[in-house]
């Protein structure tokens, strides 16, 4: 506990629970806060409010949306023969920031981690599965990040999809653009030796 009144201590402790702030940046942004007039105040906790109450999972892909169905899952424009599966919401302002992926989304909200207690049950796959029925679907694209939570889950749904008749395929790996080579590790190396390209 500091020497802050406690409406200030109270205030670093609900920034410090955010991933990658430490008590030094909480502090920085409870004072942040401090610092605003009372009408920017009010209005980030409104923002704040506003967000938890009304946004909710889009019933097709899982992403974040105040309608019902989130505005890409609408849009007659996409590719609905392709699906991205990725691990968070995030992940797909990620995407999209390429423009160049045309196709659907699917968000599992985490990996599967047995050693954190989490299974294949708590993420969204039935939901996945569920929309591979119909037989529009022709390739899904396992996006998850190359960690080991990360191919778990993607050799996890990849068993499960290729019995439906579906190409199930991987984000390729290989080396940053703007990279130099004696820095790459050797996996980093392995992976885009063996994903390389005809020019």
């Amino acid at each position: 506990m500091g020497y802050n009144a406690a409406p200030l201590e109270k205030l670093v402790e609900q920034f410090s629970k955010f991933p990658g702030v430490g008590r030094k940046g909480a502090t920085r942004m409870a004072y942040q806060v401090l610092s605003m007039p009372a009408a920017e105040a009010l209005e980030l906790a409104h923002a704040i409010e506003d967000a938890h109450t009304k946004l909710h999972r889009c019933k097709i892909c899982q992403d974040y949306t105040e309608n019902e169905i989130c505005r890409i899952c609408s849009s007659p424009k996409r590719d609905t023969s392709v699906i991205c599966v990725v691990e968070s919401p995030r992940d797909i302002t990620a995407f999209e920031r390429t423009r160049e992926y045309n196709g659907l989304y699917h968000v599992l909200h985490g990996l599967i981690s047995p050693m954190d207690g989490i299974g294949a049950d708590q993420l969204c796959v039935k939901e996945l599965l569920a929309r591979l029925t119909d037989g529009t679907v022709k390739e899904v694209i396992m996006a998850t990040n190359p960690t080991v939570e990360g191919e778990a889950t993607a050799m996890y749904l990849a068993k499960l999809i290729k019995p439906l008749g579906i190409k199930t395929t991987r984000l390729a790996y290989g080396l940053p653009v703007g990279s130099s080579l004696e820095y790459a590790d050797e996996t980093t190396l392995y992976k885009a030796l063996s994903g390389r390209g005809e020019l």
